[in-house]
């Protein structure tokens, strides 16, 4: 097996668990390295560290797959590793609709798959795990009897591995529209063309953190997607729910969830650039007794990292200034490159400059089905928090 090779001073950083190598930490490469081929990976004096697989065409040229030596990547790894994922999931609480694998936090870098009851949406996103991808969908097979499985791999980081951007089925043709139930509701999901794999699992906690808050209501919504926290808070009481999305899909899609919950006369979803309206609307002096914003990533790179302050700032400094006194704002972040103090120092200084005062309620990451793992930064991604605006 060809043999990768660390720079003496980069070893440490591995050792303490993290699975990515950067082509700039190795020192050499004894033997032949295609793309997507296992390789063992050493100090640079020769200790065993992992075995994972590498791409010389990426910037994070191998990644660790297991560290024990004696553990051979094969078509019984991965049942075995994903098998190990949904005991995990058995033993929290997520069964029905939950991400199954979640990538390095699950031992299986660059691989993410998420279940919708009986169907399942996998991403391969790096080259190493797309070449492992029969494997993959044999390991569902056997674990799950699905009735279905499908491909989204329409993203673009695959470029970065020289992959293609692709969709399609991985199993027998099937109606990509599905139903799924989340907190005693019902959801559309379109796992063929929605965002994402179709739905965002990784607030289904968080949805229920709102129920106190919105009883007797008027609530406002932006960035709403298919409308999943504005139907929530139907759900849990509120008086009127308004929600505002740029997409006109998106908005049908939510109009839809609304009338198929029985709450079509509770909630209202209108297609509008939710930053310029939330500005117009503030100017007019509009006020909700709760707003909640659940905006998109603002960055993907380090690089832009100080438009992404810009963009969360001035997004919940909007959302404020349309809080009642003594009302609620909820607000999200979901770039694991702002991390939660950077986050809540973006929220109090919108504050400061909006003149009012924070009394936080809630803080919480992402459901638990998406597992932290410590020392894995891009596994924290997700912050949720809601704040009484006073």
């Amino acid at each position: 097996m060809t043999q990768v090779y660390l720079k003496k001073k980069i070893s440490r950083r591995i050792e303490n668990g993290h699975p990515w190598v950067f082509a700039n930490e190795v020192g050499k490469v004894e033997g032949p390295l295609e793309g997507g081929d296992i390789v063992d990976l050493l100090t640079h004096d020769g200790k065993f560290i992992g075995r994972g697989y590498a791409n010389p065409k990426s910037q994070i040229l191998v990644r660790l797959l297991t560290r024990n030596k004696s553990e051979q990547i094969n078509e019984a790894f991965f049942y075995n590793r994903i098998n190990t994922a949904w005991q995990y999931r058995i033993k929290i609480g997520y069964q029905e609709n939950c991400r199954l694998v979640f990538g390095e936090a699950d031992f299986l870098p660059a691989l993410i798959i998420d279940k919708f009851n009986d169907y399942f949406v996998l991403q391969t996103l790096a080259l190493g795990m797309d070449k492992w991808k029969p494997a993959i969908v044999s390991a569902l097979e056997k674990i799950f009897q699905p009735k279905g499985i499908y491909e989204r791999n329409d993203v673009p980081v695959r470029e970065l591995e020289g992959l293609p951007q692709q969709k399609g089925f991985l199993s027998a043709p099937f109606d990509t529209r599905i139903l799924i139930n989340e907190n005693g509701l019902k959801f559309n999901v379109d796992i063929e063309n929605g965002q994402k794999t179709g739905y965002f699992l990784d607030q289904q906690d968080n949805r229920r953190a709102i129920q106190h808050i919105v009883k007797g209501a008027d609530v406002l919504g932006a960035f709403t997607y298919t409308g999943t926290f504005e139907i929530h808070a139907a759900h849990y009481g509120a008086k009127s729910v308004l929600g505002l999305d740029i997409s006109a899909s998106a908005v049908e899609q939510a109009n839809q969830n609304a009338a198929l919950n029985g709450y079509g006369d509770i909630c209202r979803f209108t297609e509008v650039n939710a930053f310029d309206v939330l500005k117009l609307w503030a100017k007019e002096g509009r006020q909700y007794d709760v707003v909640m914003l659940d905006p998109p990533a603002f960055t993907k790179s380090r690089e832009n990292i100080q438009k992404a302050i810009t963009g969360y700032k001035e997004i919940n400094l909007r959302g404020m200034k349309l809080v009642k006194p003594g009302g609620f704002l909820v607000t999200t972040s979901c770039t694991n490159l702002v991390q939660p103090d950077l986050f809540l120092e973006i929220i109090q200084m919108a504050a400061k400059d909006a003149k009012r005062t924070l009394r936080q309620v809630v803080y919480q990451t992402q459901a638990s089905d998406h597992p932290i793992l410590w020392g894995l930064e891009n596994t924290h991604y997700l912050k949720f928090l809601i704040v009484q605006v006073i």
